[in-house]
């Protein structure tokens, strides 16, 4: 991507910006969810809220970790199975190993892939999101994923919306409530994009069986922002309402599509998540 003068001025100014925006004074969920993945990217009282949780949650690190395993087999199944080459990844979070773009591209160069956050210590790593293969193309959103006109208007920047788009949610959904019409938002976005299509979502759920994970939300949305909803296995499934649900439907994140002995399932998770293409 060639850049001159006034870009890098452009680009530094907007980035003195974010860092003005960052408060380092209570835990924000996605620098937590970067001490649990091993990242450098948090605060001392990102760590202190992340090890309380992990206390009250202790596999909690295996579902961040579980999530991000998803994303990594889901983008590469529609890069390489299915024929995708647009990507629209929403609360894309702190960048790590593996990020939506290196997945495609690794697979199809030519991919083009546009990240939506608006979380401003992430929007300062942006520029380690804006890279791509020469045949591809990446671009990065500040906007909430409740802005759909917005994300669609600058998406259509970088994407062709009348080809088929991966509209990537993880772990994202779970911060509007259920007073804003979440189904909606979701429907929304994806009465913009054609037939073929997918949707890629995850959610972190609530069961009897998972108390724990109850305990450790209730803890967050005490001490940390933005607040969190949690939904059933059923409820999250809602979410592909009208789309063809790709086997095995939404499931624990550690057990979607996953390659291993025959025989051997991972231990569950309390994030689920799914795939459906739109018909």
């Amino acid at each position: 991507m060639k850049r001159d003068a006034h870009t890098d001025a452009h680009t530094e100014a907007r980035t003195e910006d974010f860092r003005d925006r960052i408060d380092t004074s209570r835990p924000h969920t996605a620098r937590i969810w970067n001490c649990w993945l091993g990242g450098k990217d948090n605060y001392p009282v990102d760590e202190a809220a992340g090890e309380q949780i992990r206390q009250l949650h202790p596999g909690i690190v295996d579902y961040a970790r579980a999530d991000r395993a998803f994303l990594g087999r889901a983008v590469r199944y529609l890069t390489d199975e299915v024929g995708i080459r647009q990507f629209l990844d929403i609360g894309t979070g702190l960048p790590t190993v593996d990020n939506t773009h290196e997945v495609a591209q690794r697979v199809a160069p030519e991919s083009r892939i546009v990240y939506v956050d608006n979380d401003p210590l992430v929007l300062c790593h942006a520029q380690a999101l804006l890279t791509s293969t020469p045949e591809g193309a990446t671009d990065y959103i500040d906007a909430d994923l409740r802005n759909v006109e917005q994300i669609l208007d600058h998406a259509a920047r970088t994407l062709d919306l009348s080809r088929p788009v991966a509209l990537i949610l993880l772990g994202v959904v779970i911060f509007v409530g259920d007073d804003e019409d979440p189904y909606g938002i979701v429907r929304n976005l994806l009465d913009a994009l054609p037939s073929g299509s997918h949707l890629v979502l995850s959610h972190t759920i609530t069961s009897p069986a998972m108390p724990d994970v109850d305990a450790a939300v209730a803890f967050w949305n005490e001490n940390g922002t933005p607040r969190l909803n949690q939904r059933t296995p059923q409820q999250v499934e809602r979410f592909f309402d009208g789309l063809e649900l790709l086997e095995p439907g939404v499931v624990s994140c550690s057990r979607w599509r996953v390659d291993g002995p025959a025989g051997e399932e991972p231990e569950e998770v309390a994030m689920f998540g799914g795939v459906g293409r739109k018909r």
